[in-house]
């Protein structure tokens, strides 16, 4: 994981900041080939999403922004190789923190809505490819995830992702 705190150029009128720089992702060896945005809408303070991943060949890297709201965002290795392999982290984003968080390949993405009315904007490395999206349950008691609230919606096809 890696996050992005960006720089404001700022005067009277407000801000000029840039969140996004191919040559500064490929310095850092971060895939950016993005082919894809998207924008979660989340109504309800509580909601969970995830976890979700996409298998190779189509495994994607994402970077995302909360743009409205506030969002608490877990990431978590799925790596089998990796010595971190099934350990989570987890970070804050909101509209006014701006802050970016880059999610490689290899890890599988979950959230939980701190805020009513919450927006997410991604962009991804690979198209979604619905016969590779796999996920893994939000609640699996292997991760002890700390959600920071009571759960208040969580889709059906999220409850239904297996136990590890």
């Amino acid at each position: 994981m890696y996050v992005i705190d960006i720089e404001k150029i700022e005067d009277q009128r407000g801000f000029f900041a840039r969140t996004w720089d191919k040559d500064v992702f490929t310095e850092l060896g971060l895939d950016s080939e993005n082919v894809q945005c998207n924008i979660s809408y989340n109504k309800k303070k509580g909601t969970i999403r995830g976890f979700h991943y996409q298998r190779e060949p189509f495994a994607e890297g994402k970077i995302l922004r909360c743009t409205k709201g506030k969002v608490y965002e877990v990431i978590l290795d799925i790596r089998k190789e990796s010595k971190t392999f099934l350990e989570w982290e987890g970070i804050e984003l909101s509209e006014s923190n701006y802050r970016i968080l880059f999610v490689p390949k290899g890890f599988a993405l979950g959230f939980q809505t701190l805020k009513d009315e919450t927006e997410i904007f991604y962009q991804m490395t690979q198209k979604y490819m619905p016969k590779y999206t796999e996920g893994i349950r939000w609640d699996d008691p292997k991760l002890d995830i700390k959600w920071p609230l009571k759960p208040t919606v969580v889709s059906e096809k999220d409850k239904s992702w297996e136990l590890l």
